[in-house]
């Protein structure tokens, strides 16, 4: 199969299974035109632990069957990291722990709940301030990690991932954001699933972290083309 058709029919796929998620908002630090990384830590943010397990291990294999080394951070912090606030000292010497370990990229994902599209533009405030860093943008959301009511009468998340650059040789900063809506979020693997499939085919365009594929073939969740 070429790759027009393969590109043709990653679409068909998208457009028909991604029933739950979609992407609303999308940026590219205009300065970096690709983006490759040795190691990349996967960060879910929610006060649902199953929930983080279910998508830290789903976006963990589907990065490692793309080329992409990557561990969730329920593996490399101990379990009582969520448990306190962090302080911006604290994130600093975690940045350089991560650097130590051969990380050189983070993957944050938060889950943000809205009761309707009419209340998005609330959940949006923050997207186009692209000037934040990881520590920035940890420090100023764990609180998330404290509130399980927080999600409980929403039919609507709005949740968004962040790609950030920690290599020690560069600055650390921002390279690419996406706003995605969850709106099944009472079935879990489903809305992950999806979820999935969208932040993974979004970083593919962008040729972020996914730059090579092999064979021309490029990888779900539960989907080989």
């Amino acid at each position: 199969m070429n790759k027009p058709y393969l590109y043709i029919l990653v679409l068909i796929v998208l457009c028909t299974s991604c029933t739950s998620s979609e992407l609303v908002e999308n940026w590219k630090n205009p300065d970096i035109e690709t983006f490759e990384a040795n190691k990349v830590l996967v960060i879910g943010m929610t006060a649902d632990t199953e929930g983080r397990k279910v998508f830290e291990r789903k976006l963990v294999s589907v990065l490692k069957k793309n080329g992409v080394s990557g561990e969730r951070s329920l593996d490399f912090f101990e379990k009582s990291f969520t448990d306190s606030p962090k302080t911006e000292e604290d994130l600093k010497a975690i940045e350089d722990r991560l650097i130590q370990a051969g990380f050189d990229a983070i993957l944050l994902s938060k889950v943000l709940a809205v009761e309707d599209r009419v209340t998005m533009a609330q959940a949006y405030r923050n997207f186009d301030d692209n000037s934040r860093t990881f520590r920035d943008d940890y420090y100023q959301s764990q609180e998330i990690y404290q509130y399980d009511e927080y999600y409980e009468e929403y039919e609507v998340y709005h949740a968004e991932t962040s790609l950030y650059c920690i290599c020690p040789d560069k600055e650390r900063e921002l390279i690419w954001k996406a706003a995605i809506d969850v709106t099944e979020p009472d079935n879990i693997r489903k809305a992950v699933g999806d979820y999935i499939k969208i932040l993974v085919w979004a970083l593919k365009e962008q040729k972020l972290l996914i730059t090579k594929i092999a064979k021309d073939e490029f990888y779900y969740e539960g989907i080989d083309l």
